[in-house]
């Protein structure tokens, strides 16, 4: 049996699946007319708490899944496009991988926080609709009607490496992501994590998902309705 290495925490792991779930259902449930605005609503509070983990867990998380670890320096990046280092193994997050998590993290963060501020001139409105002055809840439509392309832009580039990393380098992303673990092939034992820090990873989900609570429901302003 092939000696394996733990790369990915669990609580990581979750993140990753939960982020393309959550992404994928508020797809859905925004192309249906209004008919599922509140899921779509929801979607975007878990998508807020998601990020906010993401963001704690790539300061506090196992040395992997820090962005100390990977986000890459102008000069390893070209290090690593150069074509005579085409073969050169990461442990983690390859830079171009990095790039793609600062980038999806940007991007659903713009989504999930212009959200916020607009409404659907229909059904619902975000928490904070009519908190902040027009011209500005113009700028957040705009924000949350346009973002989404490119999300879908990044996530196809997304789907596009994988592919390239399994047909042609060889390389199976996927996997590792699933199961957490990377062929001794392919890391040494002294990049391996010894846990995954799951009483940490709790510990921040929790705190996680008590801010959007608190910023969504009872932070949220209270505004006077006039009727005529």
């Amino acid at each position: 049996m092939t000696e394996k290495h733990l790369i990915w925490d669990l609580p990581l792991r979750i993140f990753h699946w939960s982020f393309a779930i959550t992404i994928l259902a508020s797809w859905y449930t925004s192309e249906q007319d209004g008919e599922m605005v509140e899921l779509h609503m929801q979607l975007g509070f878990v998508a807020l708490a998601l990020i906010a983990f993401r963001i704690l867990w790539g300061v506090i998380g196992p040395k992997h899944a820090r962005f100390s670890q990977f986000i890459p320096s102008p000069k390893t990046l070209i290090s690593y496009l150069h074509p005579a280092k085409e073969n050169k193994k990461t442990p983690g997050h390859n830079p171009l991988g990095a790039l793609m998590v600062v980038m999806m993290i940007v991007l659903i963060s713009l989504q999930a926080i212009s959200g916020l501020f607009i409404n659907d001139d229909i059904f619902s409105s975000g928490p904070y609709y009519g908190s902040i002055g027009n011209d500005l809840e113009k700028v957040m439509a705009f924000i949350h009607h346009n973002t989404f392309d490119f999300m879908i832009a990044a996530i196809a580039l997304h789907i596009g490496a994988i592919t390239y990393y399994w047909r042609i380098k060889k390389q199976n992303l996927v996997l590792p992501m699933i199961t957490g673990k990377k062929a001794a092939d392919q890391v040494s034992a002294v990049d391996a994590i010894p846990h995954s820090k799951l009483i940490l990873g709790c510990i921040v989900a929790v705190c996680c998902v008590s801010f959007v609570y608190w910023l969504v429901i009872i932070n949220a302003p209270v505004l006077e309705e006039f009727y005529y």
